[in-house]
């Protein structure tokens, strides 16, 4: 019998406590890859989110704050800049296009969006996807790239991210009422001002699904009639009489700029930076992402060492197991060597098995994993934005996987040096 069919013969006898054991470096290894691949895939998602878009203009504040308020629609804007500076900013002779934008309203958890047609026709997310229109009010033939299906015709339209409209059960045509402040400060509806739904986007694994886009005239109107950001105590202005009016903005809070040559976004950003108007800040949206990954490289790195620790706790559970069956079987092994086994072949099968345990941990865990993953995909992707795909593991998942293999084998050589050590008569002779 060769030493392979002996190690597989003696794990077997031993099935319970070795399937117990298998089944827990099964959790850990299932644990530790999950770990890594949300890492991955959320650094890659971050990176994702924005496309295209050269530079990011608001008020002057911090890179990593301008970045998550104007583009992950995450805590509050420092303020706003002017619309005549934002114009000056599109008529740049560096600039091909610029897209305005304003915060500040809500609808039942959702941050809403002030823009116009512009950022459906130059706005892309990951490997430069444009927005997609699921369904609109409006026909799609006879449209131009500046002027897509479902985009504002109207100064109470309003298009919604994909999860806003699953979530809420939004189709084309419904009313919706927005509400003043952000969701978790929202301090009144604007509930005589009502919008119509009048497109629905694709998902597209960004922000933009939970979000909800109104024009910049809309955005005015709702607040047309306000005094110190508070509504009119008595009736307000009626539609017919705001629509005559001038809806321009005063001022906004962000702005997407795209470029005619990325050779000059250090001069044109330098002079944003610089500008003696009104005090600005112009981020380059690849190294503010940079930036803010940064800062939850900690977290990255805790999220690792607690799942390493649960793969060592397996290992360790491994290791009694050893250590624990070698008092079991030292007549066992003493019968081995009796009948011709040397001390390197009591080593090696020790060893052997050990490592198989882990071998077979570790693809109990790749099955686990995948089948977890498999699970929870839809979750993550409704509730988080992330979508994880299907996948062979990453060469940095089988260094993870080949180093759990190796430290179940280096776990087995105590009791295998244990057991080298033993004397045959040890094992034969009768204790009382």
């Amino acid at each position: 019998m060769s030493l392979w069919q002996l190690a597989l013969k003696s794990l077997w006898n031993r099935r319970l406590s070795v399937g117990l054991t298998v089944f827990a470096i099964a959790v850990s290894v299932a644990l530790l890859l999950t770990v890594e691949r949300v890492r991955h895939e959320s650094r890659s998602s971050f990176a994702q989110t924005v496309s295209g878009v050269d530079m990011i203009v608001g008020a002057r504040g911090g890179s990593s704050q301008l970045l998550l308020y104007s583009v992950f629609r995450l805590g509050e804007a420092t303020g706003n800049f002017s619309w005549g500076t934002f114009e000056k900013l599109r008529g740049h002779p560096q600039v091909a296009w610029a897209i305005p934008v304003s915060l500040g309203d809500s609808h039942r958890g959702y941050r809403v969006l002030a823009t116009d047609n512009s950022y459906f026709a130059h706005y892309r997310t990951g490997d430069n996807r444009p927005l997609v229109f699921a369904s609109t009010a409006r026909p799609k033939t006879g449209t131009t790239d500046t002027e897509p299906a479902g985009h504002f015709s109207g100064i109470y339209d309003v298009v919604a991210g994909s999860e806003v409209a699953r979530k809420l059960g939004y189709s084309i045509g419904d009313t919706l009422v927005l509400s003043h402040g952000i969701a978790e400060n929202a301090l009144s509806d604007h509930s005589d001002r009502p919008f119509t739904l009048t497109g629905i986007l694709e998902p597209t694994g960004t922000p933009v699904d939970r979000t909800l886009h109104i024009t910049l005239a809309g955005m005015e109107a709702l607040h047309v009639d306000w005094q110190n950001g508070a509504p009119p105590l008595g009736p307000g202005l009626d539609a017919d009489t705001i629509e005559r009016m001038n809806l321009t903005p005063t001022s906004i809070t962000a702005a997407f700029v795209g470029l005619k040559s990325r050779l000059a976004v250090f001069s044109l950003q330098r002079g944003l930076n610089t500008y003696p108007q009104e005090p600005l800040s112009a981020i380059l949206p690849g190294v503010a992402l940079a930036e803010l990954w940064q800062s939850f490289a900690l977290m990255e790195r805790i999220l690792l060492l607690v799942s390493a620790c649960v793969v060592g706790a397996g290992l360790l559970g491994l290791l009694a197991v050893m250590l624990t069956s070698l008092n079991e079987r030292r007549r066992e092994l003493a019968i081995l060597r009796a009948v011709g086994a040397r001390p390197r072949h009591i080593f090696s099968l020790l060893m052997l098995e050990s490592g198989l345990v882990g071998l077979a941990g570790v693809a109990t865990g790749l099955l686990l994993f995948h089948a977890l993953l498999l699970g929870l995909r839809p979750w993550l992707a409704s509730e988080f934005g992330l979508f994880i795909g299907l996948r062979w593991p990453a060469p940095n998942e089988w260094l993870i996987l080949a180093a759990v293999v190796l430290a179940a084998f280096v776990s087995g050589l105590l009791p295998a040096l244990r057991a080298y050590r033993n004397l045959l008569v040890d094992g034969l002779t009768p204790r009382v």
